[in-house]
This record gives C-alpha cells, structure tokens and sequence, in this order.
C-alpha cells in the first residue's frame, strides 16, 4: 500500500528528470546544433578567463576580460578582446587589426586578412561566429562525450594541412543541444561554453565564457581604434600573424 502511494511520486520525479535520462546526442547532432545556433547569431558580449600553458614554461599564463563580437565587416567578423588582466585591447573592424600595449605605448596594426589566412585565425573564426565547423574541422567526442555538468566536449581536427594549431576542443552546452533535438531549431546563437587550442609546438590556450548576451545590438562604433597622442604604431609586425 505505501509503494503504492509513492508511485505517483516517483513517476512525477522521474518526468521532472526526464531531459537528463534522454538518449545522448551524436557528434553530428551536436556539431548541427552548435552551426545552427551560429546560424542566429548577429552579435555577443560576455565576459572570459583565459589561461595559457606554454610547454617551454612551467608557470601557467591567465588573463581575464570582456569580449565583444558582431557579425558582418567583410574580411570577417568584427571583435574587440579588452583584458583587464594583463591590460591590452584587440580590436579589429573586420577589415583591420589593433593589438593595442597600454604599458609599451605601442600598437601593432595588420590586415584582418592576413590574420585570418594563418591557422590561429581559423581557431578565431569559431570564436567570432564565423566558421563552418563540419566543413573545416573533423570532429569527435573527447572521452565520453560529456563533461561533469553535462556540456557535450568535442575535439575538432583541421581538414586543410598546415595549420597554426593542431586540434581543438569546444564544449558546447547541452541544454543547448537538447533544446535543439526537442524543437527541431537552435535556441542558443552562441552555445559555446569554453574553449582550448592546442598549437604544433605542444602549447595550449583555454578560454571560458561567463554572462553571455546575444542579439543586443552591440554597435560598430566598439571595433574601430584611434591610437593615444604618443602611442607607437608598428604596421603588420612580422608580416602578419602566421
């Protein structure tokens, strides 16, 4: 009689969880969900740690900041990286570059295209909303598939030899996917929860994304740059980033 009573209960419990006991996605369906959600994108602010481990170097490197990204500019999207930690600004108008040094009064200014020709602008395009993942990337789960709050992780290889950078992985929101295999559409433009990159020289950059907001009309005005009086300005250092 008493299972009897609490079998009500435990079926309504077991619906309330039913979306965590639903069949995983596969990679394909997640990789749609995150194009498709990039698909509806048209701008991004959110804030982000970053923490890079260089291989020649034990001490690991972090920074923090805001990021700023909107869609649209021709040679790709507009974005501007403020760190606060340590203080630096990268701001490009889709067109042109600033890697602006507050401490070393100096700018280093590029074309956007030659930024993204190398391999790291690749890695930056999905960043920035840009990339077609199933068209460059080859892609699997990294491990099981699922991190520990239940975000999908998925390693993406470069089709194109040569790269900049060898493999990356994104987690990307499951909420996100599940919503997008229950309604058949994306509810997430920006689903990406972090990031790392790993380059050819064993090194590898993670960045993390906290306080997302999207599609709130970030003006163009945010991804132009005008050097402070006395500011050195070093056209394309190096050629370019490579």
């Amino acid at each position: 009689m008493i299972f009897r009573r609490l079998l009500p209960c435990l079926v309504a419990a077991l619906m309330a969880f039913a979306p965590t006991l639903a069949a995983a996605a596969s990679v394909s369906e997640v990789v749609t969900a995150l194009e498709k959600g990039y698909a509806s994108l048209r701008d991004l602010q959110a804030s982000f740690t970053q923490r890079s481990e260089l291989a020649s170097v034990k001490k690991a490197q972090t920074g923090a900041g805001e990021v700023f990204i909107r869609k649209g500019g021709g040679a790709g999207a507009m974005f501007r990286f403020n760190y606060t930690k340590p203080r630096q600004e990268i701001i490009s108008n889709g067109k042109k570059v600033w890697y602006y040094l507050p401490e070393n009064r100096q700018v280093m200014t590029m074309d956007a295209a030659s930024l993204f020709a190398g391999g790291g602008g690749v890695a930056l395009s999905y960043l920035t909303g840009m990339g077609e993942v199933s068209r460059d990337f080859t892609a699997r789960f990294v491990g099981d598939g699922k991190d520990a709050r239940g975000n999908y992780v998925l390693e993406l290889v470069p089709k194109k030899p040569g790269q900049a950078f060898q493999k990356l992985h994104l987690t990307v929101s499951g909420r996100a996917v599940e919503e997008y295999l229950a309604q058949g559409r994306a509810t997430m433009p920006f689903p990406i929860v972090s990031s790392v990159v790993f380059d050819q020289m064993g090194n590898r950059t993670a960045i993390e994304f906290s306080k997302v907001k999207v599609n709130r009309g970030v003006k163009a005005s945010l991804f132009t740059f005008t050097p402070p009086p006395g500011v050195e300005v070093i056209q394309n250092p190096m050629g370019g980033v490579r």
